[in-house]
């Protein structure tokens, strides 16, 4: 295993100049003040494609022939690569074809076809990047055209080694850790490896998300790991395999990989919103969702890649019922309601004070004495479910908690 060299972003970023901003290092006072650390997010959603994935696009791009060039080029992406692609293909004036899961958030459906204008179709395939991926390889060998790798390759991986060296130039503080998302782990080896030549001592943590762990489940396992299902929700960072010359470079030179539920991100990203006003995406705010697991930082100087903003307002009111029902304060129930007047009301004046009905669906087919309805009630804290269940007890109500079974109520909802 080699990392990627110093003079090798070094290269990188001097092709990088006047194609992507310089994001800023940013000292965060709310999470600063949270932990007492000094917390500073770098903000790659600043970018002009709203994600660092431009870096490592145009990189690439950059040093194709001229014969490549003209028979275009084809990627894979989630979203975040296509647009960094599509700009790319726009300033060099080269077609290019780009492959998206059809679960790809409209959102950045439309900013990679925008980016790319008359130059670049958009093709939307299969449920996850991998099943993108498969026909993006296919259609490279059939109509010879270059494949741009979001992660696999070593000139992506050098641009994206490019945010490491601005993290490096903007602070002369040392950095205790430095915090990033991994998907298949183009970011995390170019970042990885500047750090560990220029700044070994920072403990470099990647975040992955809980439903889909490619990278923690290779470093494991000791060899690469291919997933056999994944959870799409965290896209940007959603691969059932990461890339073959980014786990080594990964496993020598990464602390650790840190996993966080999917609803801690939703949480995290709507407390990025409120309290700070900063629009991330699910993969974009991984390292800040992660910071509870590292324990006492106080003291410690600590960076948070906000890798990416492309979030689709479309997105929220998923993203809100994820961050309540991580937290406790939204539960579904199938209710057995008495087919008779007032059991409606009898089953409010269970309800706490500060409760509330969020969801009611029942429809009576038939003529038995009980009929089971679907109920989702928000409660004032999480600590008032077993207060609640109780009283429902007490009262001889069937009822049926299906928080963990959420494809019963995802029907409804």
């Amino acid at each position: 295993m080699s990392l990627i060299s110093v003079e090798d972003v070094t290269l990188a970023r001097q092709r990088l100049r006047g194609v992507v901003l310089e994001t800023p290092l940013q000292r965060s006072h709310r999470l600063s003040e949270l932990y007492g650390a000094e917390i500073y997010l770098k903000r790659e959603d600043l970018q002009e494609v709203r994600s660092y994935k431009i870096r490592g696009a145009y990189n690439n791009m950059a040093q194709l022939t001229q014969e490549q060039r003209d028979r275009g080029v084809v990627c894979a992406s989630a979203g975040n690569h296509s647009q960094g692609m599509a700009l790319a293909c726009a300033k060099m004036g080269v077609r290019g074809t780009i492959y998206m899961p059809s679960v790809t958030p409209k959102q950045k459906i439309n900013k990679a076809k925008n980016f790319g204008r008359d130059l670049v179709d958009v093709i939307l395939v299969g449920d996850t990047y991998d099943d993108a991926y498969a026909e993006a390889a296919k259609a490279a060998v059939a109509n010879g055209w270059t494949f741009v790798h979001p992660f696999d390759d070593l000139n992506t991986i050098a641009g994206q080694g490019t945010v490491g060296l601005e993290i490096l130039d903007q602070t002369t503080r040392a950095i205790d850790k430095l915090l990033m998302a991994v998907g298949g782990g183009g970011l995390s080896a170019g970042v990885g490896s500047v750090f560990a030549q220029l700044s070994p001592d920072t403990e470099i943590i990647g975040v992955e998300p809980l439903g889909a762990p490619s990278m923690y489940e290779s470093l494991k396992a000791g060899k690469i790991i291919t997933l056999g299902t994944i959870d799409s929700f965290v896209d940007g960072a959603a691969v059932r395999t990461v890339g073959t010359n980014n786990f080594p470079i990964v496993r020598a030179t990464m602390k650790e990989v840190l996993l966080v539920e999917e609803g801690l991100v939703c949480q995290t990203m709507l407390d990025l919103y409120n309290e700070d006003g900063l629009v991330a995406e699910p993969a974009g705010c991984l390292s800040v969702a992660a910071l509870d697991q590292l324990g006492d930082i106080s003291g410690q100087t600590i960076v948070c890649v906000i890798g990416g903003g492309n979030n689709d307002i479309a997105r929220t009111a998923e993203i809100q019922e994820r961050a309540l029902l991580y937290a406790g304060l939204k539960h579904y129930f199938i209710v057995e309601f008495p087919q008779r007047a007032g059991a409606l009301r009898d089953f409010l004046n269970l309800l706490g004070p500060d409760d509330d009905i969020t969801h009611f669906e029942y429809t009576k087919k038939h003529n038995r004495a009980i009929g089971p309805a679907l109920v989702g009630v928000q409660l004032a804290n999480a600590g008032a479910y077993a207060g609640l269940t109780a009283r429902m007890t007490a009262a001889a109500i069937g009822f049926r908690p299906i928080n963990d079974q959420p494809m019963l109520f995802e029907m409804f909802i």
